[in-house]
């Protein structure tokens, strides 16, 4: 009766408005008793409400039935104990994110230049034109340039601000898109419960308070809860209390369940008592609160392109307990250290950092040698050969002289800083990040996306990633007989199958199902353990059904049993039958289960007897040929308890597992997913080595990796398990030696039976080596929530969007929603495709500047007064910039990308083609643009431009010169769309209308200007012939481009390249230290000078002079082979073994040292995957 008045409350408490009054038990009370453990929290129940039963009565739900999920009930509880739901951190809000664009080093040189040129273009100082004070040829600028002065500074600031919203804008979308796709996550996750005596899946969010849950093996708590009823649980608490032991939880000793913690063995009912922020998890997430604020701030660090944001570090204990004076030291120390380690920025914005700092400085210069030579000019022309004295009258006049001047050389700063670069990084980025949504990659940080093109190691999870995850049965050994494949239903004996059948159906957790389809034509959805499943699939094959005789005997009539665990590796569970005898069905790791058998079922289903010899000849001739084709093994078996013995000792487990009769052993395969191969196939050709780190054992392992492609024939490799790994790596002392690791991880292709610790060890060690020619960049998979150190050691960790826990996704940079290998191939495909859409910008922008900033410069020296206007310069640099970075930024991948190997850490942004190219181009825009400058009026038959009088219009003659310098640009944005020096500049150019819109309508809109512009652009109407020899020239630059791709580029000794990475000796040079507080590269560059820099770029001469006595012989074919010396040294057959490496015998010589066998008490093998007992010792001497 107790029950019924649970379940549905009388009708007038629904309609009562206090919500705690309606239930015998307030938040308080229940938090306070799930802060109790073990023996307290029994007592506490005991003593304040009799028993569980008791909490239940007070919550009014019944331990049977569930809560009635009436919905007006389901909101008073919502109301009384809160919703199942714990908010997410707030959003940064948009002008947070404006205001972290605004700490880019470009931007900020860009504000002050305009700032000043906008403060300079208001000043108008007295004193009229005095004869005394003398003119100069050039003078002071007309009316219309000194009315139109301020819309240079406004133009800066214009652009700037576009440049910081784009950003804003960018990281805003992103953040809403990953809130979005976590929400599609959460609500996707569901849990078990019993409602009304039904039991249903309902969302995580929608628990609540008095909810009776089933909880499983291999769950993952949403809520605190009571344990009302348990069959052998064991908790893995140590996501709450850091103890690794796992929690046996019972009834009677400790019913306490809390939220975020795993269930690790058994199962049981729960009653739900504290969700949402109320729970154990939700507290410690309040308490976070505080201190997440700093966290977040050291995590996510500014995702400025080149933000000079030195990190927050979160206080650490010992730190806090430091003196004031260790710290001052500990600062000082840390200024000249650089953290060479994952969330510093990304490979390419350490690049580009560098890259903008030397164009800085190089502007810098320039713009004030520029200033200094036109005051000394004037002050030596004034003062000297016209021989004036200096008057007071005329020092407004001489300023005004001054200040036109410094206005000039802030034009060449301008100019020579390519303020696109971070838009087109910006653009670049997000474009790929949206198209990789589509490719089932899921972007959590904008950097991974480009580091991923680096990537030289994946280690790749085997489950999963490269298995479908979907066990099937594929070969059985039943009734003497080796099937190898699923035998037909009337090759078995009725008696056999039937207790097959039986045995499958009731030995397994009722948890496990095999559910129809959900589309059409789609493949049978598994769920509970996988390993179950595919035995339950082998009953649907033989055409019978295990639902029936679940039905039949339901979990209560289990008398007992022993769940699996990893010490035990078998299943049991025992029947009462009617004459009062016990049958018990046993399941497990092969080797294990028949060690205990004593009797097998022949082919006329009867038992006989089974003698340890037998046992062997099976090994042999069954289980070890089944593990070598990468199956794990799994027996079968019964055994009866007569009546008249009487009921037997349950605890004494040896007795009890004891004399099975086998029934059956089965292989079980996780196939490979079909695109694996090629996708791994396709890694290799990009130079990227795929590693396999795997729990499996190591015959498995090599079966799997070999399927895969992962292990070649003939290449000389190594397989280790984790113990051996371990041993080969740690000194004495048990510590990682990285020398010793050094010798391992080059060969080193399967890790198995590995722990997460070896894991990380080996992530780590890979990417500190300096042993290859250059350094690692290493991306990592995982899905548990043990690979979290590994993933956020790891350059770019992928997390598994369906089977991944959350604490692995939260440590990744990437989701793959699919959890396919193949998507990890496309990210690596865009990865490279922004480094080189980069590269492409780069070399069209440099080109650019590199003009314009001496032809101001000459130009200024020479007559006084730039060529190109400050606004045309403008017009130039940051609208065209900008137009072209959407345009370079934004082409799409081709397969080709994959042909090439990684470009490595220390790989220069800008390789000798692209310098080739850069100066290529320039030298021809220079030579047409001094021409028509010096000579262009007698060319074109027009007015001479040059030292016009004061006041006077716009000149053809310069806007000629304006226009030509704007075509040539145009064209040469199309020959900026190939970087290794190929000749067809046009391919795919359809594939991209966004390039096609970009250069028409920047042609569109200068003829606007050319023609329309006037004063404000110092622009004047042209002609049509005029027009068409400015285009004319313009498409010179297409064959001239042509020109300079015929000629080799190791040719030209003289060209160096810029925009490195961290060379190995900086790294030595600042050793390593891990969790020191950041100074970014672009800071130490300035503090250190550039000593580091010669040192790195004689080094690469010498190399290149190594070099060059292979190339000719080498590669006559590919351009891109020369262009760089790194590319040729990533080269396998040139990699020197070093005599460590040598010393390593290959597999066939170590094949048996490397799998010593077990002995039989060791039991081997995780949990049903025995093959490691039996090592395929015939196949390694093949």
């Amino acid at each position: 009766m107790a029950n019924n008045t649970a379940d549905h409350p009388p009708g007038n408490s629904v309609a009562e408005g206090n919500h705690d009054g309606d239930f015998g038990m307030t938040t308080e009370d229940l938090r306070d008793l799930m802060e109790l453990r073990s023996a307290e929290a029994v007592n506490k129940i005991t003593d304040t409400y009799t028993d569980v039963q008791g909490i239940c009565r007070r919550l009014k739900t019944s331990p049977i039935e569930g809560l009635s999920g009436n919905p007006v009930d389901l909101e008073k509880r919502h109301a009384a104990f809160g919703k199942n739901f714990i908010p997410p951190k707030k959003a940064k809000t948009f002008l947070q994110l404006v205001w972290e664009a605004l700490q880019d080093v470009t931007l900020i040189i860009l504000e002050i230049a305009a700032i000043i040129s906008l403060g300079l273009s208001f000043y108008h100082p007295p004193g009229g034109d005095s004869e005394a004070c003398g003119q100069v040829a050039g003078g002071v600028e007309d009316e219309g340039e000194s009315q139109a002065g301020w819309i240079e500074g406004a133009a800066i600031l214009f652009s700037v601000i576009i440049v910081v919203l784009v950003t804003a804008f960018n990281d805003w979308s992103k953040e809403k898109q990953f809130r979005g796709l976590q929400s599609r996550i959460e609500q996707e996750q569901k849990f078990t419960v019993i409602r009304k005596g039904q039991v249903i899946q309902i969302p995580v969010a929608e628990l609540v308070v008095g909810d009776i849950a089933q909880i499983k093996y291999g769950d993952l708590l949403p809520a605190d809860g009571i344990l009302i009823q348990g069959n052998d649980l064991k908790i893995d608490e140590s996501s709450l209390t850091g103890e690794s032991d796992h929690v046996r939880k019972s009834m009677e000793k400790d019913p306490m369940l809390l939220s975020g913690t795993h269930v690790m063995e058994g199962s049981g009912r729960m009653l739900v008592s504290a969700v949402g922020l109320n729970s154990q998890t939700g507290i410690i997430f309040t308490l976070l609160g505080a201190s997440e604020h700093d966290e977040e701030k050291k995590v996510k660090k500014t995702k400025t392109q080149d933000g000079i944001a030195l990190e927050i570090q979160p206080l650490k204990s010992e730190e806090a307990a430091e003196s004031e004076e260790k710290e001052e030291k500990e600062e000082v120390k840390q200024v000249k250290k650089v953290n060479v380690t994952k969330k510093e920025k990304s490979v390419l914005q350490g690049k580009l950092t560098k890259l903008a700092v030397q164009i800085g400085k190089a502007g810098l210069i320039m713009s004030a040698v520029t200033v200094i030579i036109l005051i000394l000019y004037f002050v030596i022309d004034t003062f000297a050969v016209q021989g004036r004295s200096w008057v007071a009258e005329c020092t407004p006049i001489y300023i005004q002289y001054f200040v036109k001047f410094f206005i000039i050389g802030v034009t060449v700063l301008v100019v020579a800083v390519p303020e696109g670069l971070p838009l087109a990084v910006t653009i670049s980025l997000a474009y790929s990040v949206k198209k990789m949504m589509k490719d089932n990659n899921l972007v959590r940080h904008l950097d991974a996306c480009e580091t991923m093109g680096n990537a030289t190691a994946i280690c790749s999870d085997k489950t999963g990633t490269l298995t479908m995850n979907r066990m099937t049965v594929v070969q059985a050994y039943v009734g003497d007989t080796h099937y190898k494949t699923v035998p037909e239903p009337d090759a078995i004996k009725p008696e056999t199958l039937e207790i097959m059948v039986n045995s499958i159906s009731i030995n397994s957790a009722y948890t496990t199902k095999i559910l129809p389809p959900e589309k059409e034509g789609g493949l049978p959805r598994h769920v509970g353990n996988k390993t179950e499943c595919s035995l339950l699939g082998l009953v649907l094959e033989l055409k019978r059904d295990y639902q029936p005789i679940r039905d039949e005997i339901p979990e209560e009539k289990l008398y007992k049993v022993y769940t699996f665990n990893s010490s035990r590796k078998s299943m049991s569970t025992v029947l009462k039958n009617a004459d009062g005898g016990y049958r018990m069905y046993s399941k497990g790791a092969s080797e294990i289960v028949l060690r205990k058998c004593s009797r097998i079922l022949d082919a006329q289903g009867q038992p006989r007897i089974f003698k340890p010899k037998d046992r062997d000849e099976m090994v042999r001739k069954v289980i070890e040929p089944m593990a070598c084709d990468g199956l794990r093994t799994i027996c079968v078996a019964y055994r009866d308890f007569p009546a008249e013995a009487g009921e037997p000792d349950w605890d004494s487990e040896n007795d009890i597992l004891n004399e099975l009769t086998c029934i059956v052993v089965v292989g079980i395969e996780d196939p490979v997913r079909p695109e694996v191969p090629e996708a791994i196939s396709k890694c290799q050709r990009a130079g990227i080595t795929v590693r396999m780190v795997t729990g499996d054992n190591i015959n498995t392992a090599r079966a799997i990796a070999t399927k895969c492609g992962i292990l070649l024939p003939g290449e000389d490799f190594l397989c280790l398990e984790g113990k051996e790994f371990n041993q080969q790596i740690r000194n004495d002392q048990g510590e990682v030696e990285q020398e010793r690791l050094d010798k391992v991880w080059p060969k080193l292709r399967v890790l198995a039976r590995s722990s997460p610790t070896d894991k990380h060890t080996l992530v780590k060690g890979i990417i500190d080596s300096t042993v290859g020619e250059t350094r690692q960049v290493v991306a990592v998979t995982g899905d548990g929530t043990n690979d979290g150190p590994a993933l956020k050691k790891a350059d770019v960790g992928f997390a598994m969007g369906i089977a991944g826990t959350d604490v692995a996704k939260e440590a990744s940079d990437i989701i793959l929603t699919d959890d396919n290998f193949t998507s990890i191939v496309k990210a690596v495909m865009w990865g490279r495709n922004v480094y080189d859409s980069i590269s492409k910008f780069l070399q069209f922008q440099l080109t650019v500047n590199v003009v314009a900033v001496i032809v101001a410069f000459t130009g200024a020296c020479i007559t006084q007064d730039s060529p190109l206007k400050a606004v045309q310069m403008l017009w130039v640099n940051l609208i065209m910039d900008t137009l072209a970075s959407l345009a370079l930024a934004t082409e799409p991948p081709t397969e080709s990308l994959l042909l090439r190997r990684p470009y490595g850490r220390n790989k220069p942004l800008i390789s000798r083609t692209m310098m080739k190219n850069i100066l290529g181009h320039a030298v021809y825009q220079l030579v047409i643009i001094f021409t028509l400058l010096f000579a262009g009026e007698s060319i074109f038959d027009i007015d001479n431009g040059r030292n016009a009088p004061l006041h006077s219009p716009p000149s053809e003659h310069y806007t000629i010169v304006f226009n030509v310098f704007v075509m040539m640009q145009l064209f040469n944005e199309i020959n900026a769309r190939k970087i290794h020096g190929e000749r067809n500049v046009f391919e795919g150019i359809y594939r991209n209308p966004i390039f096609c819109s970009v250069v028409l309508g920047t042609f569109a809109l200068q003829i606007v200007i050319v023609q329309f512009g006037g004063k404000p652009f110092s622009c004047t109407a042209l002609t049509i012939d005029q027009w068409l020899w400015c285009v004319f020239i313009g498409v010179g630059e297409l064959l001239w481009g042509q020109l300079i791709s015929a000629i080799p580029t190791h040719h030209l000794k003289f060209l160096m390249e810029a925009g490195h990475g961290t060379t190995k000796e900086e790294i030595h040079e600042e050793e390593l230290t891990e969790g020191a507080d950041e100074i970014d590269h672009a800071e130490m560059e300035l503090r250190r000078g550039q000593i580091l820099w010669f040192r790195g770029l004689n080094r690469i001469q010498t190399q290149i002079k190594v070099v060059n006595a292979f190339r000719s012989s080498l590669y006559p074919a590919s351009p891109e082979s020369r262009s760089s010396i790194h590319s040729f040294m990533a080269h396998p057959e040139f990699v020197p073994l070093s005599e460590e490496e040598a010393r390593i015998p290959p597999i066939e010589e170590t094949g048996d040292e490397i799998e010593p066998l077990p002995s039989p008490s060791s039991g081997a093998g995780g949990g049903g995957e025995p093959p490691s007992a039996f090592p395929c010792r015939r196949e390694l001497s093949i």
